[in-house]
C-alpha cells in the first residue's frame, strides 16, 4: 500500500504528543478533524492530530463500489466477513506514520491510536502488534476483527484501551463491541468500555471521555 495522505492539526507549537486518528467506512480524515477543539484538553497541551485517509477500493457489501476503505467487507454477518490481509496492509501503513512521528521526536509512549468503526478493527490490529509501547488505544463503535489471528506485541501487552459504544448502532450492533472486550479480558488486556445511547456516531458525553483519556494517559 502506498504512504497514506492525511490532515494535520496542532493544539500548540513543537508537539509532544500524537494521536492518529482512523475514520471509518465511506468516510475520511476530515470526519473527525471538528472534535479536537472540543476534547476539553489542558491549554498548554502540545498535541499533533493526524487523520489519514483510506484508500480507495471496491467494498463487496456495498456493491463492489469503490470508496474510502481500509479493507474489503465481504459479508454482514454477526462477527462480519472481512479481507484480513488488507487489514493487515492497512495497520502497516498507519505503523508507518507512527514511527515518522517517532522519527520527529516523538515518544511512541506519547503516540495514542484511535479509531471508528473499521478504523477501530485497523487500531487494534496496529495498537496490539506494534512493536513499541504506545500510550494508548481507542476504539470507537468497531470490533476486534483480527482477534484470531492477531500476533501481539510484549511491548504493548498493559497498554491502556478504552471501547466505546453506542446502545443503538444499527452498523456495528453494540453485541460486538462488547464481545470485542471480552476476546481482550481473555488475552490478559484490561480494557475500558462505555456505552452511550446513540446509534453509529460520536456524541459530546463520548468526546469529553475521549478528552479524558488522552489528559491521562499522555505526558503532556
Amino acid at each position: 500500500m502506498q504512504e497514506l495522505e492525511y490532515i494535520e492539526l496542532e493544539t500548540n507549537p513543537n508537539p509532544t504528543a500524537a494521536v492518529i486518528w482512523l475514520h471509518g467506512l465511506g468516510a475520511s480524515g476530515h470526519d473527525f478533524e471538528p472534535v479536537v477543539p472540543e476534547l476539553g484538553l489542558p491549554a498548554n497541551a502540545a498535541v499533533r492530530f493526524l487523520f489519514p485517509h483510506a484508500p480507495v477500493m471496491p467494498v463487496t457489501v456495498n456493491g463492489g463500489m469503490s470508496m474510502p476503505a481500509w479493507y474489503d467487507i465481504k459479508a454482514m454477518d454477526v462477527d462480519r466477513v472481512v479481507d484480513t490481509a488488507q487489514l493487515m496492509e492497512s495497520a502497516s501503513a498507519v505503523a508507518r506514520m507512527v514511527d515518522r512521528e517517532i522519527e520527529r521526536g516523538i515518544p511512541s509512549k506519547n503516540i495514542i491510536i484511535a479509531g471508528f468503526s473499521q478504523g477501530g478493527a485497523v487500531a487494534y490490529e496496529l495498537g496490539l502488534t506494534y512493536p513499541k509501547p504506545l500510550a494508548g488505544l481507542l476504539a470507537l463503535s468497531t470490533y476486534f476483527a483480527t482477534a484470531e489471528t492477531i500476533k501481539l506485541s510484549d511491548a504493548n501487552r498493559n497498554i491502556p484501551i478504552n471501547a466505546y459504544h453506542g446502545t443503538f448502532d444499527p452498523i456495528v450492533p453494540e453485541s460486538l463491541g462488547r464481545k470485542s472486550t471480552e476476546k481482550l479480558c481473555a488475552m490478559g488486556y484490561s480494557p475500558r468500555y462505555e456505552t452511550y445511547p446513540m446509534e453509529h456516531s460520536v456524541c459530546l458525553e463520548e468526546i469529553q471521555d475521549i478528552g479524558r483519556f488522552l489528559s491521562k494517559t499522555i505526558n503532556f
